[in-house]
């Protein structure tokens, strides 16, 4: 299962599984990077 996504921002993002994980990097996306969206799948690629 994979917990962890660093952006290319340099944000460390986690989650204690991986919807929360998707969920936390939706809320940074939207938040910090307005305009770029990613899937579930390609979040979680980018993720470790």
């Amino acid at each position: 299962m994979k917990r962890h996504l660093t952006c290319p921002c340099g944000e460390y993002l986690t989650g204690a599984d991986e919807d929360e994980l998707v969920e936390n990097a939706r809320r940074h996306l939207a938040e910090q990077h307005p305009g770029h969206d990613y899937d579930r799948e390609q979040i979680l690629f980018m993720a470790y």
